[in-house]
């Protein structure tokens, strides 16, 4: 009676945690999928092996949570790791819950890649916007895109099909580009880069509508590269440090292997309130 009564206060306890954390997603977006991109910082060899991590750390995470991952475009890095990738992740709160890691992640480690065992310092910027279907009011000119396709290339095992059914997109008012390569046909692949235009031309307009607030306001949104919001070192000690919310952890195997949550609710609790 005992153990099943401290079974079902776990529960409880677990539920009132996850309605707490819900009730921290205010935003009219929070609800929604997310479509993130990482891109690895100067560096080389160093930062697109970093930008690959943060990208199996995120899928992950996805995972345990029970989300749907897809790749939407991976590009293979020079030597390891990746120089781009593009992944939208499926679930309620998706976008809510990753809100907070758009910014800078920061690397420090005993390089793989270095004969000498020297200590390095690697940089990943990692962007996350809402992915929205129901915004009609999105309405892109067919005159206004450059569509090319092309093989997509690389050795990028389970993230690319080696096919000739790649698209790029150019939106040329803009300039944005946007690829998908995730599928074997043609026309899914431009469905897919279509949507991830889409996605991106309404972040685009919402963060122009953000920077008319904050001029009437005097303030200042943006977040300069290299001003991170997270460090993981492996070496001369291992520490991953949230630097907004100053939560941290000495298991950095634990972070790497998708465990987010600490760090998501400690941005929602004292961050996003």
């Amino acid at each position: 009676m005992s153990a099943e009564l401290e079974r079902e206060l776990e529960t409880l306890a677990a539920e009132v945690n996850r309605l707490e954390i819900q009730s921290h997603f205010s935003g009219k977006y929070d609800a929604n999928d997310a479509l993130m991109s990482i891109h690895p910082g100067a560096g080389g060899t160093e930062s697109q092996d970093w930008a690959e991590m943060l990208l199996r750390m995120y899928v992950m995470w996805a995972e345990k949570k029970g989300f749907k991952v897809e790749i939407n475009d991976y590009q293979v890095g020079d030597e390891a790791g990746v120089k781009s990738v593009t992944l939208s992740i499926h679930g309620r709160y998706a976008f809510g819950m990753l809100d907070g890691e758009k910014g800078v992640h920061r690397l420090v480690r005993i390089s793989p890649y270095d004969q000498a065992k020297r200590r390095h310092t690697s940089f990943a910027s990692v962007d996350v916007i809402p992915i929205v279907e129901e915004d009609t009011d999105i309405e892109i000119n067919p005159e206004d895109l450059r569509i090319d396709t092309y093989r997509a290339s690389g050795a990028g095992g389970q993230h690319v099909n080696k096919t000739d059914s790649a698209v790029r997109i150019t939106h040329i008012p803009t300039g944005l580009v946007v690829q998908c390569q995730n599928e074997r046909s043609q026309l899914k692949n431009k469905q897919g880069a279509m949507k991830i235009l889409k996605a991106r031309l309404f972040n685009l307009r919402r963060e122009e509508q953000e920077k008319k607030v904050a001029a009437l306001r005097g303030a200042m949104s943006d977040i300069a590269f290299g001003s991170q919001i997270r460090s993981y070192v492996f070496h001369p000690y291992q520490m991953v440090k949230d630097h907004r919310t100053d939560a941290e952890t000495g298991d950095i195997q634990k972070v790497m292997d998708g465990n987010l949550d600490p760090f998501i609710e400690a941005y929602l609790t004292k961050v996003k309130t």
